[in-house]
């Protein structure tokens, strides 16, 4: 027994509990507790080594892989993929050695978050770095317009516009704005063709292959304070172009939807259709301002290399170098500095 070493504790006994250890080790030589244990903690390890294999692969996976319409290219371009089974598909010159083709695909793959195929992809660039603002001429006065008639097949076509911007977080309800514009849908025209008219005259035309949602601005666009950023000179650009054998492209996806919008302003951008009002978190297309705030964010983030090593019209990238490497190396340069920006 041991005494209490603190008043008005109870003495207890230490020996009951050395019995009951010995007991214990007679009955069973293996503690079934222990090996479920064991096994508990080898299954977890596997797992979770599964886990990281698949986290690993799954910014390619097969399963997350968006259908992309793969249309016709023209002589000289060839379709190559990021992802197994033909998915994540990219853009490449047909003259490329296979050591080349083979090297481009590793480096692209390194760059998911700037690569993108679908809205969902849209992480959008940070406010720190960009947001765009629509400031209001003086004694300007708001606008509300009523919503136009759509027949039923531009009404469909309004209505997967709103579900998939609904569903990309771009647009969101509203129901007390101040401005408010009306949509109106545009012919979205394909590859030009040559008919012949009722003179029997060839006349080069060009076929309508759906129809796209537009917002009708006028009014908002009348009301702003214009934006004078320039634009860079395309004849400029193409002669620093022309000194180098090595090209990059890069089209940025639904570039404008990328750049978020104040807070302030973003009443400003409802418009009304058939199924509601909504307004836009991002900027859309139709904003007088929009090409002078995305030619400047992508200055800004480019200033350093722009003229270096690559060209930016708008959302239009021209990668290049003396080099197939060198043009490699640029284009993972650019990349890495779109996944800084997000």
């Amino acid at each position: 027994m041991r005494k209490p070493t603190i008043e008005g504790q109870l003495f207890y006994v230490e020996e009951m509990d050395q019995l009951a250890d010995e007991l214990l080790e007679e009955l069973s030589t293996e503690d079934p507790y222990k090996l479920d244990r064991v096994e508990l903690e080898q299954t977890n390890s596997i797992e979770l080594g599964t886990e990281c294999k698949e986290q690993a692969q799954g910014d390619w996976s097969e399963l997350k892989a968006p259908k992309v319409d793969l249309k016709p290219l023209p002589e000289g371009l060839r379709y190559a993929f990021l992802g197994e089974n033909s998915t994540y598909p990219v853009i490449v010159n047909s003259d490329l050695e296979p050591e080349q083709l083979s090297a481009l695909l590793v480096e692209l793959r390194k760059y998911r978050k700037a690569i993108g195929y679908t809205l969902d992809d849209i992480k959008g660039i940070s406010p720190d770095l960009c947001i765009h603002r629509i400031h209001l001429e003086d004694e300007s006065k708001s606008s509300i317009e009523p919503q136009r008639r759509l027949n039923p097949n531009l009404k469909e076509v309004v209505k997967k516009e709103i579900l998939k911007l609904l569903d990309a977080g771009i647009i969101y309800p509203i129901s007390d704005s101040t401005w408010i514009s009306p949509v109106h849908c545009v012919p979205k025209k394909g590859g030009i063709t040559v008919i012949k008219n009722d003179k029997e005259e060839l006349i080069p035309t060009r076929t309508i292959v759906g129809h796209r949602m537009c917002i009708d601005y006028r009014k908002l666009n009348s009301a702003s304070r214009k934006d004078h950023f320039p634009l860079p000179f395309i004849d400029q650009m193409l002669e620093r172009l022309a000194n180098h054998p090595f090209y990059c492209f890069l089209d940025g996806y639904s570039g404008f939807f990328q750049i978020p919008i104040h807070p302030n302003d973003q009443e400003k951008t409802t418009f009304t259709c058939p199924y509601g009002t909504f307004a836009y978190r991002r900027m859309p297309f139709g904003l007088c301002n929009a090409p002078a705030t995305f030619q400047r964010c992508m200055t800004s983030i480019f200033s350093d290399l722009i003229e270096e090593m690559v060209e930016v019209f708008m959302d239009d990238f021209s990668v290049y170098g003396a080099s197939f490497s060198s043009c490699l190396s640029n284009l993972c340069r650019v990349l890495q500095r779109c996944e800084e920006t997000i």
